[in-house]
């Protein structure tokens, strides 16, 4: 049996998520969180091709709070999960790409306010997946 060799990241990382028009977003990797979650603003759901969507506002740059951009996506789930600070919360579920190093991959994100938190993104286990090693004493190996 063939094992394709797991790629090492760090506990921070930069990556990509091309169908937001996101190029460079840096991410918390966290092992403990299932599914990853993205911080957005003005969320609200919308009908689209008689199809429910997500339409929302995404900071990607933490140091300019003014460059927006606005993304829609259909949304493939709504769960109720529970944060770190034990609340749960129903929150919208999308996929889409996501890009880091030479990976691409699709991956399930949760929109929800991440406003008091350092990073606009944690990177799941779910979307880890088997591609990934983490080691926690090192940031952007694998960043672009």
């Amino acid at each position: 049996m063939v094992h394709k060799k797991k790629i090492i990241i760090g506990r921070l990382e930069s990556i990509k998520l091309p169908e937001l028009a996101i190029e460079d977003l840096q991410v918390r990797v966290d092992t403990g969180a299932k599914t990853s979650s993205l911080h957005v603003d003005n969320l609200v759901k919308v009908i689209k091709n008689g199809k429910p969507w997500a339409k929302f506002d995404i900071h990607p740059d933490v140091h300019n709070v003014d460059k927006i951009v606005n993304c829609s996506a259909p949304l493939c789930d709504i769960r109720k999960i529970k944060s770190s600070n034990g609340t749960a919360e129903q929150r919208y579920v999308i996929q889409t790409t996501a890009v880091l190093g030479e990976e691409t991959w699709p991956i399930e994100i949760t929109l929800t306010n991440r406003a008091d938190m350092n990073y606009l993104m944690l990177l799941g286990r779910e979307a880890l997946g088997k591609r990934f090693l983490v080691d926690p004493s090192k940031v952007f190996l694998n960043s672009n």
